[in-house]
């Protein structure tokens, strides 16, 4: 059993105990002002605070990257916050603790010591701001540790040919700015910056931070300049990138072929490519923006530009074929190979059919009408070449027949101006040349009531002529239907060319993200 304490004492006990704490505290802080100035009182922070001056100071260095505040390509400049903590000993800041009550360490203002001059060598601020004014812990065997953060800005080389799949290496190089070698040695305190502290960037991500010792002989001095080189390496989080500038120009580009397969009467196929050439183009301003001038292009800039040729001779070949298709009727017949090899092999390949024809063989074609072929000079048959067919024509030829067909005869005349003066000038040249001018008796006796040759050869001659024009027009139309086969076989010829153009070059391009 622990012995039981009166009532009254406890607040007793306390209230000493304070009082002997802050006591020892209040002494500590005596202790603290005398040591301030003792240590300062012949002092001076100008001068290097070693006891022999032939002999070189160790300061060491340690760099923290805390965040990564700005990555500038085009004007290739690197924002970042640091912590910079440099650690050296002075010869004159030394004393013994057991003289100050055990007072082992002290935090003054930075600026009542001396300092090393250690700069960032690539600093690319215009203000040239150096690290902020804080203090400095002096430890009584003379080590002193001054930590200070520093918002720097250092020039950084961007090397955009890989774009936005890229990596950039940045170098932070510091060192003395007037101690050469001989005064001055600067050593790195770990073989790599310190990234435990560090703020994940949502646009790069922080591979590594090694560090390493350079010692450098410039052409102005002979003396040799150590430095701490830090090389900050940087990988392009693309997914950004690939969703706002790739993937669509990877769309607008699968649009381009598609353009053969409209239409060649819609009179759109050189407005979607027209339009797409121009989707193109404000992307490439878009990434010309923030890309540095240089002789480096970057890849998703070429993908444009190669993107942009293959749609520029897409349209090119769309004029071409359009051409093709809209050939008329006075257009040369197509040539034997283009029959043999794209209406026949090639049109089977991409499945190109008229209507009525199948992959297995032509579209059947109609057999033609037996009509008698008369040499036509002038619109006008000759009469030694109908005499023979007329004489084989059948009875219903004959007068009776005639005024049957009167309405077909005015039909036909009413169709083709050309063929009802020809059928005029034959039926006159007929009664002329023909032997049916003998009056009532002679009429009667020369012709036949079936087979009147004045009627018959101006029949004849009408409907052969007709027959011609309609083969010429068939011809023609054949002619015509030829040549739009061929424009829509190469059509289809080159959309999949193109399409299996675009896809590779987006196989490509991904395929650096992997």
């Amino acid at each position: 059993m622990w012995p039981q304490t009166p009532r009254g004492a406890l607040p007793c006990l306390l209230l000493c105990c304070a009082s002997l704490l802050t006591g020892c505290l209040g002494a500590q802080g005596k202790y603290a002002y005398k040591l301030m100035n003792d240590l300062f009182a012949n002092y001076s922070n100008a001068l290097r605070p070693v006891e022999d001056m032939d002999k070189s100071m160790n300061v060491t260095l340690q760099i923290t990257l805390s965040q990564i505040i700005d990555m500038d390509e085009r004007n290739q400049i690197l924002m970042a916050y640091l912590w910079i903590r440099q650690v050296w000993f002075d010869a004159y800041l030394r004393w013994n603790k057991e003289d100050y009550d055990g007072l082992d360490t002290i935090r003054i203002p930075s600026s009542y010591v001396w300092r090393p001059d250690i700069v960032l060598y690539n600093n690319a601020d215009d203000q040239f701001t150096g690290s902020m004014e804080t203090n400095v812990v002096i430890r009584y065997d003379g080590q002193i540790m001054w930590d200070s953060p520093a918002i720097t800005k250092s020039s950084c080389k961007v090397d955009v040919s890989f774009f936005p799949f890229d990596g950039q290496q940045c170098r932070l190089t510091f060192g003395s700015w007037t101690y050469n070698g001989n005064q001055i040695d600067i050593l790195n305190h770990l073989d790599t910056g310190d990234l435990t502290d560090f703020v994940e960037n949502v646009e790069w991500e922080v591979l590594g931070m090694p560090a390493k010792k350079n010692v450098i002989t410039y052409g102005c001095c002979s003396e040799p300049y150590p430095d701490v080189t830090y090389t900050l390496i940087l990988q392009r989080r693309a997914s950004f990138y690939i969703f706002n500038l790739l993937l669509p120009c990877v769309m607008i580009s699968f649009l381009a072929p598609l353009g053969f397969y409209l239409p060649a009467d819609s009179g759109e196929k050189v407005s979607l490519g027209v339009t797409v050439l121009l989707a193109l183009t404000v992307f490439q301003l878009l990434v010309a923006e923030s890309m540095p001038p240089s002789e480096n292009v970057p890849l998703i800039g070429k993908y444009y530009i190669a993107t942009m040729t293959m749609i520029t001779a897409s349209t090119a070949l769309t004029i071409f074929i359009m051409n093709i298709h809209h050939c008329g009727p006075e257009a040369k017949p197509v040539p034997r190979w283009a029959k043999k090899f794209i209406l026949q092999y090639m049109s089977r390949i991409f499945f190109v059919y008229e209507v009525g024809e199948t992959c297995k063989g032509p579209k059947p074609e109609p057999e033609p009408e037996k009509l008698p072929k008369v040499q036509v000079m002038n619109g006008q048959a000759k009469n030694e070449d109908l005499k023979p067919k007329v004489e084989s024509f059948p009875e219903d030829l004959g007068p009776k027949g005639l005024e049957r067909d009167d309405e077909q005869e005015q039909a036909y005349s009413t169709a083709s101006n050309g063929a009802y003066s020809s059928w005029k000038e034959s039926e006159r040249l007929g009664d002329s040349e023909l032997p049916c001018s003998g009056g009532k008796e002679g009429k009667s006796k020369g012709c036949s009531k079936n087979h009147c040759l004045c009627h018959n050869v101006s029949l004849v001659a009408n409907i052969e002529y007709m027959a011609n024009c309609f083969r010429e027009q068939k011809a023609a139309q054949i002619r015509t239907g030829e040549w739009k086969k061929v424009a829509k076989v190469m059509d289809r010829f080159f959309m999949w060319v193109f399409f299996i153009m675009v896809f590779f070059m987006s196989v490509l391009i991904m395929g650096k993200a992997i």
